[in-house]
């Protein structure tokens, strides 16, 4: 049998002769998962790789692996493995300068996933005090390292979004990295639960299902390493102050980083019930870290996602951020009313008002339905108002909600359709009140004669008209007091 991972003699690169011999080489790299050291695979990607001043990101990905691997997997020692995964992101670093800013962020990648597992890790040794404070210190500057290069990459970005689909499907670049283990099992969405520990269910689902573009990567990476140091910031204390220096940071680094990528990663993680920290953090920061995370994307208002810097954007991730926030805004005032936090609530519903938010709905919205429901609207101006009229819209047959969100969907319709069933149980029961109110009960009465008896049906008679004219009144007065009440 041949050797799968035989060197190749690639010339002549020109045209589709790259595309073809990087296929080729990827092919051999999977079919021999369980020796993925090999001189001649390494030999084949190190020729790829100098053949291009701008080499795509395969090829960066694949060779930094391949070369990682070689040399690290027998490293033990705590700071070992933590100067492996420095080694690793200078190396990415050096030979992606040329790249543009978008691919240099999505090919760090591999190093969240590296240095997440090792601070997941650290669990398991048993390290002294002083050489734990020194590798903490350490993680602490390596992720500081990997922020600050993120936010030189940010603001290289001009603002073109073409050409950035990957050669190769998302699944077998990660594949490299994990191994075979897992790799090898078919599961496309558990090897990438693996790869990106800090994403949640409902993106890896979509990236399982649609794939993935190297702006969404680039996203996807940036969201993991502002998590990264929020666990790491969360390990300096606690308390008011605490949770206000870091909200601070958290808008400030929204701000820097101006990706509207990472934002909307950060709205679809909190459209979950969890979010994806676990691994790092306990319950009770996972909620602050909601609370936090709940303020910086609905009460602030970025320039980079303004108008006129979205339409810079694909159509589509567009969309994807002004459903999403309009999403999140609606499940952030619910989540409020139940911890019966009625003055956060009120002011998300305020921002949510006095945001272009509404109008860009109302303009996205009939953009895409035409005139049919150009006369509409909803009945109300909270997000919830809008939702409801979305689904009202979809029920005409007019879509808007895409696959990816059929489970935010499925959910308002559920909730949509028990707030109808209490609020008509509820009529139905102030309905039987009333009624019950007036009626007049003689069946304990015996002997009664026939003359008695007829005037107690007229009494009857005459206490139940009152009823429903009280009733009718009643109905027609709520509506004026319920406007002054919405004005305050």
């Amino acid at each position: 049998m041949a050797d799968s991972s035989k060197a190749y003699k690639f010339t002549n690169f020109i045209g589709q002769s790259y595309e073809i011999a990087l296929n080729k080489s990827m092919q051999a790299l999977l079919n021999s998962l369980q020796n993925p050291n090999s001189t001649n695979l390494i030999s084949n990607f190190y020729e790829l790789l100098q053949s291009k001043i701008d080499p795509p990101l395969e090829t960066i990905w694949v060779f930094s692996a391949l070369s990682f691997l070689k040399t690290n997997l027998a490293k033990n020692e705590p700071l070992d493995q933590l100067s492996a995964i420095k080694d690793l992101f200078q190396l990415i670093i050096s030979y992606s300068a040329s790249c543009n800013s978008i691919k240099c962020i999505a090919l760090i990648s591999p190093i969240i996933y590296n240095l997440h597992n090792f601070i997941v890790g650290l669990k398991g040794f048993e390290l002294g005090s002083k050489k734990e404070r020194k590798v903490n210190k350490e993680i602490k500057a390596l992720v500081d390292s990997i922020l600050g290069y993120i936010n030189v990459c940010c603001e290289g970005l001009d603002g073109s979004w073409d050409d950035l689909n990957c050669l190769i499907p998302l699944g077998d670049l990660v594949s490299v990295w994990i191994g075979s283990n897992v790799a090898e099992n078919g599961n496309i969405k558990e090897t990438l639960r693996v790869f990106f520990p800090l994403l949640s269910n409902e993106i890896l689902e979509k990236v399982n299902i649609e794939g993935c573009e190297m702006s969404e990567l680039a996203g996807f990476v940036i969201a993991e390493a502002f998590l990264l140091k929020v666990f790491l910031k969360m390990q300096e204390g606690s308390g008011k102050e605490l949770q206000n220096e870091l909200r601070t940071w958290v808008v400030a680094s929204i701000t820097a980083f101006r990706n509207a990528y990472f934002y909307v990663t950060l709205v679809r993680m909190l459209l979950e019930p969890m979010l994806p920290v676990t691994s790092l953090m306990t319950p009770e920061n996972e909620v602050l870290l909601r609370k936090i995370l709940y303020d910086s994307v609905i009460l602030v208002e970025y320039s980079f996602l303004a108008p006129g810097s979205l339409a810079q954007l694909p159509v589509k991730h567009t969309k994807n951020i002004t459903l999403g926030k309009l999403m999140v805004t609606h499940e952030a005032i619910e989540y409020f009313r139940e911890l019966a936090d009625l003055n956060k609530a009120t002011s998300y519903s305020n921002a949510f008002a006095s945001s272009n938010l509404p109008s860009d709905l109302f303009k996205w919205i009939r953009n895409e339905t035409g005139s049919e429901v150009a006369n509409s609207g909803p009945v109300g101006s909270s997000p919830k108002a809008f939702l409801r009229w979305m689904l009202y819209i979809e029920n005409r047959g007019i879509r808007i909600f895409d696959d990816d969100m059929s489970k935010f969907r499925a959910k308002l319709i559920s909730n949509s359709l028990k707030e109808d069933l209490d609020r008509l149980a509820n009529k139905e029961e102030r309905k039987t009140l009333d009624t019950d109110l007036f009626y007049i009960d003689n069946k304990g009465e015996q002997g009664g004669n026939e003359e008695d008896e007829m005037m107690s049906k007229s009494m009857n008679d005459a206490f139940m008209a009152a009823a429903h004219s009280i009733q009718s009144a009643e109905h027609g007065g709520t509506k004026r007091p319920a406007k002054k009440s919405e004005k305050r």
